[in-house]
Parts: structure tokens; sequence; C-alpha cells
């Protein structure tokens, strides 16, 4: 019995060391792309669940932050990592972990609305990205590299968007260069939901 356990034990460490010695060229190949873990702050393990951020959500009622619900409501509480979703009537009301800006700076907080909807966006780094990151590519087109995910709510602020993302490791992270993120799977439903003057709250 002894044997078994050992062999079964052997053979399980050897088969992680091979999937981590293989998965370490493709990281580090993927270090400089706009989807690779250099664009998330690395404040654990990002192959690590963060569950801190589900335990940090709790229920809110729109009245504190909105006079109204007119063409539905949504809000973005940065610090806790949640977007609230308020319909119209108030009969639907959503909760989703997101991911957020990556430093303060690119953080901005206040009213807006949704402009447009995009289903299958494209993406373009803005100036100050390409600054930044100039090894970045000018254009991804819809697809599973696209950073924009599947989905996306343009925002009457220039560049700002809440859409999906493929990486799923950066919800719930600062992780962004100033969007928000939600898992493609919640950007689908809530892009759904909301219409063009849904009303946006970032705080």
């Amino acid at each position: 019995m002894s044997d078994k356990r050992f062999n079964l034990n052997s053979r399980r460490a050897f088969l992680a060391g091979s999937a981590a010695m293989l998965a370490a060229p493709a990281i580090a190949q993927d270090a400089a792309a706009v989807n690779s873990a250099a664009t998330t702050v690395n404040e654990r393990d990002l192959n690590e669940t963060v569950r801190r951020n589900i335990s940090s959500f709790r229920t809110l009622d729109w009245q504190p932050y909105f006079s109204n619900t007119k063409n539905g409501a949504i809000l973005v509480d940065i610090d806790s990592r949640a977007v609230h979703y308020w319909s119209e009537n108030q009969s639907i009301y959503k909760l989703y972990p997101s991911s957020v800006p990556l430093t303060e700076d690119l953080t901005r907080r206040g009213r807006t609305s949704v402009v447009q909807k995009v289903d299958g966006p494209s993406w373009r780094p803005t100036p100050s990205m390409l600054k930044r990151n100039p090894e970045w590519p000018a254009y991804i087109g819809p697809g599973p590299d696209n950073p924009l995910g599947t989905h996306a709510l343009y925002l009457s602020w220039t560049y700002y968007r809440i859409h999906g993302t493929h990486d799923t490791r950066k919800i719930g992270r600062k992780s962004s260069n100033g969007c928000i993120g939600l898992y493609n799977e919640h950007i689908a439903e809530l892009f759904a939901m909301t219409k063009v003057g849904t009303q946006v709250l970032l705080i």
C-alpha cells in the first residue's frame, strides 16, 4: 500500500513539475504582451483565486448614489472592486466582481453614462498607453486576444469603458489602464440589460 502511495505521489510531483516547466517559457515570452501578467499588480500569485474581493461584497441600495434609476444605473465601487446594476424599475439588481485601474493616477471617479454598446469590440491603445508600453500593438481586432473581451460599454469619458476580459486572472485585481473589467459572462449579461443613456457612477 505504501509503495502504491509513493508511486502515486511521485507521479503527481513529476506531472506538476513538468507542467511548470512547460508553462515557464510561455510566461516569459508573454511578459510584454497586453494581456500578460505584467499588466496586473502582483498583490499575490496570479493563479490564486481572489476570494477577498468576494468577501468584501455587500449589497447596496441605489438611493444614496442616484436621484432616480431612469435608463438603469451602474455603480462602480473601485475600493471593493465591484460593479452594481439596478434596472430602471428596480426589479433587477446585480452585483459583479471587477478589475480596477492599476494606479490612482489612472483612476477616474464621478458621473458618466453609457454612450455606445459594442458586441465584439476592437481595441486600440491610447497615446498614453503606447508611451508607457511602446512594444504594444497599435490595434487588436475582436477575438480571444482582445483586452476588451466579448462586449464593451463605452462611457462618455474618452477612452473609458466597462468591458469583458479573456484573462480571468485580472478580475478582483488592479489590472487596467483606467477601464473596469468584468468576466465575459458578466459583461454579456450587463450588456443585455443596459442601454445607451444608462447612468454610471464611479466611486
